[in-house]
């Protein structure tokens, strides 16, 4: 099981839904619409887990959450089929144009991907530098060895050149923008494994 240090509140207060310019997602969503529509794959955003208590309308095409409260903690952003294969993703940006925090994934995400992998699952971490226009696919069994080695007193980061060295490298494609199928396709072993052991 896994303790959970610090944590946060499961308030959220002046959430804006409108206009928020998620630009990693809004590419995975078009390839996610472009592997539906051509019967590659059917991949959807997951609903956050939300339960809504306020809701103020500024103006008939925008609506602001102004109180509401996580219902469960949230598991990963995208999951579907494949080929006959479970899966299951989480996507993220940073601006730091060097490395990527550990930080920015929590326990029970890590805890979630370990059990999809465990059960013969696909599942992995996009992460796009933002300030340099790269854009990765860490698959899960990889990722595990950065936050071992955090657990164990080490770098609590994944360099640049790391995920340089140990992931691959989204090129964007003007039909499908992000072509992560392809990749895992491509390298369905380096996806792929029955069991690893977390150092919790």
């Amino acid at each position: 099981m896994f303790n959970y240090p610090n944590k946060k509140s499961n308030f959220i207060q002046k959430t804006k839904y409108s206009n928020r310019g998620m630009e990693l997602e809004e590419d995975i969503n078009f390839a996610n619409k472009y592997y539906l529509n051509n019967d590659i794959a059917v991949i959807h955003k997951k609903p956050i887990p939300i339960q809504i208590v306020e809701v103020n309308y500024p103006n008939r095409s925008s609506a602001m959450i102004t109180k509401a409260f996580y219902k469960t903690p949230s598991t990963t952003d995208y999951n579907g089929l494949w080929n006959g294969k479970y899966i299951d993703f989480e996507a993220k940006e940073t601006n730091s144009a060097t490395s990527f925090s550990l930080n920015n994934i929590h326990e029970h995400q890590i805890e979630h991907m370990q059990k999809i992998l465990n059960h013969g699952g696909i599942t992995f971490i996009i992460v796009r530098f933002k300030k340099i226009d790269k854009t990765f696919i860490l698959p899960f069994k990889k990722f595990i060895f950065f936050y071992n080695r955090a657990q164990n007193g080490g770098r609590k980061s994944i360099k640049l050149s790391e995920f340089e060295e140990t992931a691959f490298e989204l090129s964007f494609n003007y039909k499908i923008r992000l072509d992560y199928i392809t990749i895992i396709k491509n390298n369905e072993s380096e996806f792929l494994i029955w069991k690893l052991c977390l150092n919790i």
